[in-house]
């Protein structure tokens, strides 16, 4: 979808003719209201207003024709509804959708009036609509391709596209080994860590690409500045801290109860915390510097940053124990 439509109001895709059910209704009134005015081809959800026209619930259509028909829609009606403020953007839409499963979400002004219904099938067809060559590509580039790179790449033209950005993977498999191979005395001076060395890697990794995916999806819907960079690098590094905390102390905690060694346990937690904010801040750092180089961070940030994750989730891992051991 494009960046200019995902920042345009949510409110602008709404639709407004649907029919409203009062609370002090009973299910046999509301039927009568709404076989009156007649209901939308969209409609999904019945939604309840209080005397002042404000949301106070939602009837889905299963409640509503399974409810006695002498009992009150107040009695029926699930009260806690999710709405959109007037300001919220399609980009903002499409995290509820997601974040909630719900077909569609309402669109209430700062007093919960009713403004609106915005549902998926509304961003469907704005989707179709958009027949000019420039916005389909647009929307593949959202997905991570190319329109013109679909639609003409030969096998031997995508591996050259893409093959040049995993050569990052082999040679950070290599640095790897060697790597390892120079702490070998610290692997042979506590054997635990050789136990423990994929999981940690496996950490990183993830931390990694999760930060990494987050990051590419943001900087699809907004240019980046210095203050989104500031904001999003101390956004990260607190849920970095967060993350490797809790992994590093859960792990830890294994550690300890399996091979009762505290200072293995301290080495493995602690390298965990750190290995893992760092991966964090390079799975945001990656896409970011591609992006500011006019590469596409979508099929080069990947290999780029799992290889650095890697390199220093060991750097981290193997400079610790060495201390430690010493």
């Amino acid at each position: 979808m494009p960046s200019h439509l995902l920042n345009s109001l949510a409110l602008d895709h709404a639709y407004r003719d649907l029919p409203l059910l009062y609370e002090s209704l009973t299910i046999s009134e509301a039927l009568d209201h709404i076989y009156q005015h007649g209901v939308s081809e969209r409609i999904i959800y019945f939604y309840v207003v209080d005397e002042n026209e404000r949301l106070v619930g939602v009837l889905p259509t299963r409640r509503l024709l399974s409810a006695a028909r002498e009992s009150r829609v107040s009695d029926a009606m699930i009260r806690n509804v999710i709405a959109l403020p007037k300001t919220a953007t399609v980009y903002d839409a499409c995290d509820f959708f997601i974040l909630y499963k719900f077909l569609a979400i309402p669109i209430v002004d700062d007093d919960r009036h009713l403004l609106g219904v915005v549902d998926v099938n509304v961003f469907t067809d704005e989707l179709v609509t958009l027949n000019e060559p420039d916005k389909h590509g647009d929307i593949f580039e959202t997905i991570g391709f190319r329109f013109s790179e679909i639609r003409n790449a030969s096998p031997l033209k995508a591996f050259t596209y893409r093959f040049p950005w995993l050569l990052a993977t082999i040679a950070s498999g290599t640095l790897s080994a060697l790597l390892v191979g120079v702490y070998e005395l610290t692997l042979a001076a506590s054997l635990v860590l050789a136990f423990f060395l994929t999981l940690v890697l496996g950490l990183g990794e993830s931390v990694s690409i999760q930060s990494m995916t987050v990051t590419v999806q943001m900087l699809n819907v907004q240019a980046p500045t210095l203050d989104w960079f500031r904001k999003a690098i101390w956004k990260e590094w607190i849920s970095a801290l967060y993350l490797g905390g809790a992994s590093g102390a859960i792990v830890a905690g294994v550690v300890y109860l399996w091979q009762g060694d505290a200072l293995a346990a301290g080495i493995i937690g602690g390298s965990i915390l750190m290995s893992m904010t760092a991966a964090c801040l390079i799975g945001l750092l990656i896409p970011t510097l591609l992006h500011a180089l006019k590469l596409d961070p979508k099929i080069a940030a990947g290999p780029i940053t799992l290889a650095l994750a890697d390199l220093s989730t060991l750097l981290i891992y193997f400079s610790l124990a060495t201390m430690a051991l010493r």
